[in-house]
């Protein structure tokens, strides 16, 4: 495998080989990135790809996808996008046309068969019209769906929800339902500190320093600082001057008898 994809022909000579075969329906041409884009004028829609398929030095003969974006700022907010392949070229090209809500786009599946879903999910999604096309019916979004969802101003959350309905027979409407039911809500804050203890988290308790906060009663607390003020507290610090006094070891080294060595044999008198 010499490249880890498929490589395509180049861009060069493109665009003046589509002005030469389209002329004036073209309104813009532009070659970014690698691709090549052309605006057609809307109303010449089908007469532009026609060409594009049958001309020598074009021959895209594959329509391989059709795209909406959606740019509410405009007068014309949406843009179809055409997706056309050349087998014997091996190249791509992008078609672009502009509309609203109301004008319709001419329907290519006189050409193409396959636009007609694809047709349909532009429609669906963005609700741009397609004249020509006898199958314009929704295609991704459940029966009686409202709106259209990949359009910018199209609401994230309300207050409805769809469900298919065994009674109807269709999907309906109705307002959003919670069921709390078999739900425990506990909305104690974690970080300020749940009001009951989890069973033996009481082991670990702690005594807490004066001024803490306590569970106890202001008589309880009033006993508890008398009881404590109560004991003795010894005013005398206690020292040790030497070992003697501690009990442990000698006041110096000489102190005391000496150890006996197993080499002096002890005779009568007391150093012997």
């Amino acid at each position: 495998m010499r490249a880890p994809a498929p490589a395509y022909a180049a861009n060069d000579g493109v665009i003046d080989a589509a002005r030469a075969a389209l002329g004036d329906m073209i309104v813009d041409a532009l070659d970014h990135v690698g691709e090549v884009t052309l605006t057609i004028d809307r109303a010449r829609l089908v007469e532009a790809m026609t060409r594009l398929r049958d001309t020598k030095g074009l021959e895209y003969q594959q329509l391989m996808e059709i795209a909406g974006v959606d740019y509410p700022e405009r007068p014309e907010r949406f843009d179809v996008c055409y997706h056309l392949l050349s087998l014997t070229r091996n190249h791509r090209l992008r078609v672009r046309v502009t509309t609203d809500e109301v004008k319709p786009v001419p329907s290519v599946t006189g050409i193409w068969p396959v636009a007609g879903w694809l047709e349909r999910e532009v429609y669906d999604m963005y609700g741009v019209l397609f004249s020509g096309n006898n199958d314009l019916r929704r295609i991704l979004t459940d029966y009686g769906f409202r709106g259209h969802p990949q359009r910018k101003d199209f609401p994230l959350t309300g207050y409805v929800e769809l469900r298919y309905s065994e009674e109807s027979k269709r999907v309906v409407y109705e307002p959003v339902k919670l069921a709390q039911d078999f739900r425990s809500f506990d909305f104690a804050s974690p970080w300020e500190g749940a009001e009951y203890v989890l069973p033996g988290d009481e082991k670990v308790a702690l005594p807490e320093a004066k001024g803490a906060p306590t569970p106890l009663k202001a008589d309880e607390i009033v006993k508890a600082d008398a009881a404590q003020s109560a004991k003795v507290v010894p005013t005398e610090v206690k020292t040790s001057e030497n070992t003697t006094q501690t009990g442990a070891g000698k006041p110096h080294p000489h102190a005391g008898p000496e150890p006996k060595s197993p080499d002096v044999i002890p005779g009568k008198g007391q150093n012997q």
